[in-house]
């Protein structure tokens, strides 16, 4: 700063130099002044010069040199204020940490007394204890598990409580919501009994027609047995002829071809052949026709035409005696009826309860469950995913996940339990009763078992000295559960559990 201040003063004498010549000269006129004058003058001037200029720039340096001086006492000052409060926190913390030290200790003494204080409650407490076990001479840990097995057992009834409440509560509405939908369903349902076996009889115009049947040497009914691949029974039985198979459409096309050759009359290995031939195109027809009747029946759109003759494969097949066919379309038309008492999709339960047993028409060659063989024929051609899934839970080999899926499920048990819809063979039947009176007999408790209704209740007495109300309840609930898992059966059975008390005594 100095430096600038002495080139500006070196700058203005020089300024000033040329302007006290130029002045000389003006004052001096015309007169030539002599060089010693002129250097006399100039120098002069330039000692005036700069000592004005020393005078400035001294004077300038000592203000900037009292301003320096101010602005560092003015740091010095705020240099000493924040020393002063920075020993000033200083001193705080200080204290602060002084007074955590004492809190500390403070705390570790009171955690020591109370640590004393527990380990002498804990003390008089085992005392008290053992005093106690002294006086009742009774151990705590056999008190402890007899407290336990009584607060158990109260759990235990309380629950069973609980669970019957809930169970009666619900049983009684599911019951009532139930009988009021199904109610107005079946109503409105209209379908005929049937009941089909596994034989077919041809009635003949007279008993000579089998000695034609038969053949010189057997060699007609030999001949219709393997182009039509049935057993023929030729017996006692007047006037008639059965044809059995376990294979329905291949007893259909032998039963027409039969009945073809009775009235034609002539009956030999070629004209066999000719009959056979013409039936199986005849039920190939009528397969298709019933399908289409059905689809009609139940009154969907259209469907592949593949789907439809499986469908009409089914017309002759049955399920304990009911045809299968027709057990489709009444579960649609039930799973319609059902789907509008909830206000849910009518046409998608109507498809998902009409193909629901679809993998029926599979023949045995192709291994696995009908209802995933039939999911995966629909899914096959083209049906949607809803009702594939529909097909495939509706025996629980899939968990449904959907609202038409349990329709589907409720349809089909309705449709199959319904009076006079299926049956079932004597030795199957018999066997099913004893399977019932085994299983609900092996529970503990129990005195005697009786089977009614075809099998459609069974009824339990049970020992009173060894199973209360509560645990009747829970009995019977129990095997129901095991019913389900072991059995299998149409419709469903009611379980009655009877407890009964009698107290007896004889006057003498």
């Amino acid at each position: 700063m100095m430096m600038q201040w002495l080139v500006a003063a070196l700058v203005i004498a020089v300024v000033g130099l040329a302007f006290v010549g130029g002045y000389v000269l003006s004052r001096r006129g015309s007169r030539q002044p002599t060089p010693d004058e002129t250097l006399a003058d100039a120098r002069l001037a330039a000692q005036r010069i700069l000592a004005r200029a020393e005078e400035e720039a001294r004077s300038k340096a000592e203000t900037y040199r009292d301003r320096e001086d101010a602005t560092l006492e003015h740091r010095r000052v705020e240099m000493g204020s924040q020393e002063s409060r920075l020993s000033q926190r200083e001193a705080t913390l200080e204290q602060r940490a002084g007074n955590l030290a004492q809190r500390e200790e403070l705390i570790i003494a009171r955690e020591r007394a109370a640590e004393s204080a527990v380990s002498q409650a804990e003390a008089v407490k085992e005392e008290a204890r053992g005093t106690l076990e002294r006086i009742a001479g009774f151990d705590s840990k056999a008190a402890k598990a007899e407290l336990l097995d009584k607060v158990e057992t109260e759990a235990r009834r309380d629950a069973m409580v609980l669970i019957r409440d809930l169970d009666v509560k619900a049983r009684e509405e599911s019951e009532r919501r139930a009988r009021r939908i199904l109610g107005t369903v079946i109503q409105r349902l209209a379908s005929d009994v049937v009941s089909e076996t596994t034989v077919s009889v041809v009635p003949l115009p007279s008993d000579d027609m089998k000695g034609r049947i038969i053949g010189r040497d057997g060699r007609n009914i030999r001949t219709f047995e393997s182009i039509a691949g049935v057993n023929l029974i030729v017996d006692d039985t007047p006037e008639a002829v059965s044809v059995s198979t376990f294979d329905p459409v291949r007893r259909e096309v032998a039963r027409r071809a039969l009945e073809r050759l009775v009235e034609g009359g002539r009956i030999h290995p070629s004209s066999i052949e000719e009959a056979y031939e013409k039936s199986r195109q005849e039920v190939e027809q009528s397969i298709r026709d019933s399908g289409e009747w059905a689809l009609l029946e139940v009154g969907l759109a259209k469907m592949h035409p593949e789907l439809i003759t499986l469908l009409g494969r089914l017309h002759y097949r049955t399920s304990y005696g009911q045809n299968v066919l027709n057990h489709l379309v009444e579960s649609a038309h039930i799973a319609g009826m059902l789907a509008a008492e909830l206000g849910i999709d009518e046409k998608e339960a109507k498809r998902a309860a009409f193909l629901h047993d679809i993998g029926k028409a599979v023949s045995h060659e192709v291994g696995g469950s009908h209802a995933l063989l039939g999911a995966e024929i629909a899914r096959r051609f083209g049906e949607d995913p809803a009702i594939v899934h529909a097909i495939e839970s509706h025996h629980n080999e899939v968990e449904p996940r959907t609202l038409t899926a349990v329709l589907v499920q409720a349809a089909d048990a309705v449709s199959a339990a319904r009076p006079g819809a299926r049956r079932e063979a004597l030795e199957a039947y018999v066997r099913r009763l004893e399977r019932l009176e085994e299983i609900a007999g092996a529970f503990s408790g129990v005195a005697k078992v009786f089977a009614l209704q075809a099998g459609r209740e069974i009824r339990v007495v049970v020992d009173p000295g060894n199973v209360d109300d509560l645990q009747a309840s829970d009995l019977a609930r129990r095997i129901a559960r095991k019913l389900e898992e072991d059995l299998q059966y149409p419709g469903q059975i009611e379980v009655t559990v009877i407890r009964e008390y009698r107290a007896r005594d004889y006057a003498r």
